[in-house]
């Protein structure tokens, strides 16, 4: 089955309207702030207490997530509700929105908490969300160690460099 055409301001709104607690990672977190990297999934940290996991679980459920992954077969049964996702703590789901990947604790963060106090509210197309710092980005982009993650990084230095140059001055 081939993956739906990524819309990640559907997964946005679905996340919001559950009043789910989360901040906005990874590629689609750069690009909000300015980045040039393309992306073509949403990550996000999510808050891992009990109420939060149950309103996530019902936003997914929403979205129709199912598990993506290179060795997950369709047809392996994961039921998606606040226990499940209690158990773990990474997963990435494929979802009418596109794919979607929920870290409780992204590489170098102490999680949902971390990142949220130096996260900046960001309003996407009339939907008010938490978007990771840049500093933020780059920590987990460092912690990640992935190649693909060290050119991402070297975007965000940039990107860094040109939010904190002074106006005026080129």
């Amino acid at each position: 089955m081939s993956e739906p055409e990524f819309d990640p301001l559907l997964a946005l709104r679905t996340l919001v309207a559950h009043e789910v607690r989360f901040v906005v990672i990874g590629g689609y977190a750069g690009s909000l702030l300015g980045s040039p990297v393309v992306t073509g999934d949403l990550d996000i940290c999510y808050a891992r207490d009990r109420k939060n996991l149950e309103r996530l679980a019902d936003a997914l459920h929403e979205l129709q997530a199912r598990l993506r992954g290179p060795r997950v077969p369709e047809e392996v049964p994961f039921q998606v509700d606040a226990r499940s996702l209690e158990m773990g703590d990474h997963f990435t789901f494929s979802t009418r929105g596109g794919a979607l990947d929920i870290l409780g604790t992204p590489s170098g963060t102490r999680g949902f908490e971390d990142l949220d106090g130096g996260a900046e509210t960001f309003e996407v197309d009339g939907v008010r969300v938490r978007v990771a710092s840049v500093d933020d980005l780059i920590r987990m982009k460092r912690a990640s160690g992935r190649p693909k993650d060290r050119q991402h990084e070297l975007w965000l230095r940039a990107l860094r460099q040109e939010i904190e140059r002074p106006e005026g001055e080129e």
